[in-house]
């Protein structure tokens, strides 16, 4: 763990410059969670379905869980060298909690994720941690509950009916579709203050569902800035 901060040096060097630019704002660190790290490593590339990765985890849980443990090291030494270069919070991206059925959905995003959390907070207490497991459905609650997180981040197949469950008990974060921005205009203005408008009784943070698209035009996600910081309920 001693080389990581040099080896990673421009990325926290990156953090420290974001977080002096103008105008002031929350600065977020990222990581993508073990799980979603391990399918990449197990597969080498994207998949369909990872079913290599799963593979290896219901075959071999001992194998793949050193694997996931080496990951929970680094990703959580690295998220603390983040918060020192200035992140005021951070979040784990699970892009593909979704593949994985309950039982090995808690033994490889659950406990990870909360191992995760423990370290960062013992050398961080007062920052929050966001998770992100996407596509998880309804084991969205069992997530909640267990992962030890402040806030959840949505993907766009959550309805709002159960975002707001979920903001019963912790602040959540999301959930615009990334396509509603290639659509742009008045469409995209209609979903997000519908989305606005049912979430903002809570704590909520406005966000995409996902990442944004490199087809996306800067003009349209200004648009979309524009459209939640003069929302009004």
């Amino acid at each position: 763990m001693a080389q990581l901060p040099c080896r990673l040096a421009p990325i926290y060097e990156t953090m420290a410059g974001c977080v002096s630019l103008p105008p002031a704002c929350t600065a977020i660190g990222f990581a993508g969670a073990p799980w979603t790290v391990a399918c990449y490593m197990v597969e080498g590339a994207g998949s369909r379905d990872f079913a290599g990765a799963k593979q290896m985890a219901f075959a071999h849980p001992e194998a793949f869980g050193a694997l996931i443990d080496l990951i929970v090291d680094a990703t959580a030494e690295y998220l603390v060298e983040q918060i020192r270069a200035g992140a005021e919070a951070v979040q784990l991206f699970d892009s593909w909690a979704g593949a994985l059925p309950e039982s090995a959905f808690a033994a490889w995003v659950t406990r990870p994720t909360r191992a995760i959390v423990k370290r960062v907070k013992s050398r961080a207490p007062g920052v929050p941690v966001i998770g992100f497991p996407r596509g998880a459905g309804l084991l969205y609650r069992d997530y909640v509950a267990a992962a030890g997180v402040d806030a959840v981040g949505l993907d766009p197949g959550v309805p709002v009916s159960a975002a707001g469950d979920l903001q019963g008990r912790m602040p959540v974060q999301g959930n615009l579709d990334p396509i509603w921005l290639l659509a742009g205009g008045q469409p995209m203005i209609a979903e997000a203050q519908r989305i606005l408008a049912a979430l903002a009784g809570g704590p909520f943070v406005f966000n995409l569902g996902h990442g944004i698209l490199p087809a996306t035009k800067p003009e349209t996600v200004a648009a979309l800035v524009d459209c939640v910081r003069g929302f009004k309920v």
